[in-house]
């Protein structure tokens, strides 16, 4: 491909991207991979080129633009080496007209900006949430402590963290294949840390996904105890069983449960946790570096649901912990009304639970918790609280 016709490609991305950002389709990698799977003629420079350019701008641009050609063009506003590109050629894009639409930028749409603002996130702290992030890996220490590794990575505030440069080709790795070291960013692993879980507890993980923060409890247990991953997710739950014989980890029970009646599945769990960890569903606004195009796809109504539903998560999530027991709330985002507030929220309405304070060795206290930034803290963005029951 030549270098217009990458820009063309990436410019019928951005329209791909945009659309599905509007609809609450498909998220930008996937819209990627399917787009290259049918257009078996780009090799791999091709590939990397389009997608870095389609990621650039997605990241100049704050507010969702018009179309990918207006977004591309709010690229070239900073990069004067691409106009020469829309020069008409074969493939290439059209050239520029003297009254072309660029698109708007910034770092979120305007009223996003304002939340963060409020919630003390603005200047270096906010443009930082659009920087590239690189690649963290966890040490599964269930199969060994020092990995045999291909590249040597860099340490970081988790205890079994290691960073390499984003794009680094780890599932190529043969430690990797093995379950000897997972991806995972290092504010999750803290954020595990914080909950504090030792052998022989019994833990859940409440919202466990794809289980990345299942896995990692399970290592910090050294495989005893018992340990609930639960989900209403099939899709994402289903994934977490090929990691779990990867990763050597055979204390995980998982639950799919069903939504709008979790309760009623987890009544054989009911006040028995130790400790209980809530990765509660957020609007993701700490997870810009990966996910740029995430900030396209929040709504004021949508995050108020997203408010609602976190109550709810918590709520049913403390009728699992035993009395004595520990709460870990977890969100990755950095909006106060989904940290802070949500803890208010929930002591108002349980008598008898306390904030438990806890140190980790990055982060600042924010409202009785921790929040980690990517400026701050070189992660991603987390809002991490620890509540205790009434004994």
């Amino acid at each position: 491909m030549t270098p217009a016709a990458r820009v063309q490609a990436a410019i019928e991305l951005l329209d791909l991207v945009i659309e599905a950002a509007r609809s609450r389709g498909a998220p930008a990698d996937r819209i990627v991979a399917e787009w290259f799977r049918s257009r078996r003629f780009a090799g791999s420079k091709d590939r990397r080129a389009v997608r870095e350019l389609l990621y650039r701008a997605i990241r100049v641009c704050g507010p969702v633009p018009p179309t990918g050609r207006s977004a591309m063009l709010r690229l070239a506003a900073d990069d004067q080496s691409l106009v020469t590109l829309f020069d008409g050629s074969r493939h290439g894009p059209a050239p520029l007209c003297d009254d072309e639409e660029v698109a708007e930028g910034g770092c979120a749409p305007a009223w996003l900006e304002d939340r963060l603002r409020a919630s003390d996130i603005a200047g270096e702290e906010l443009e930082a949430l659009l920087d590239r992030a690189p690649l963290d890996l966890r040490i599964n220490t269930l199969r060994g402590a020092d990995p045999l590794l291909p590249i040597a990575g860099d340490v970081t505030q988790a205890r079994n963290a290691l960073r390499y440069p984003a794009g680094t080709q780890v599932e190529r790795w043969d430690a990797f294949r093995d379950g000897a070291v997972e991806v995972q960013d290092t504010g999750s692993q803290l954020a595990c840390e914080a909950l504090g879980v030792q052998p022989g507890q019994t833990v859940v993980d409440f919202c466990a996904g794809a289980g990345g923060k299942t896995l990692s409890l399970a290592a910090a247990m050294e495989n005893k105890g018992r340990l609930l991953a639960c989900d209403v997710d099939r899709a994402r739950l289903s994934r977490l069983a090929p990691r779990v014989e990867r990763a050597g980890v055979t204390n995980v029970e998982t639950r799919l449960l069903d939504a709008g009646r979790e309760t009623a599945g987890l009544t054989d769990w009911a006040g028995i946790a130790d400790a209980v960890l809530v990765d509660a569903p957020c609007s993701g606004t700490g997870t810009w570096r990966r996910n740029p195009e995430a900030r396209w796809r929040l709504n004021e109504d949508e995050l108020a649901r997203t408010c609602t539903l976190q109550q709810r998560v918590l709520d049913m999530a403390a009728s699992l912990v035993r009395p004595g027991g520990r709460l870990l709330y977890v969100v990755c985002s950095l909006l106060d009304e989904e940290g802070g507030d949500q803890i208010d929220c929930f002591l108002s309405t349980h008598r008898g639970w306390q904030i438990e304070p806890f140190v980790l060795p990055a982060g600042r206290e924010r409202s009785g918790g921790v929040r980690l930034t990517p400026l701050h803290d070189g992660t991603d963005g987390f809002f991490i609280a620890r509540l205790v029951s009434p004994c």
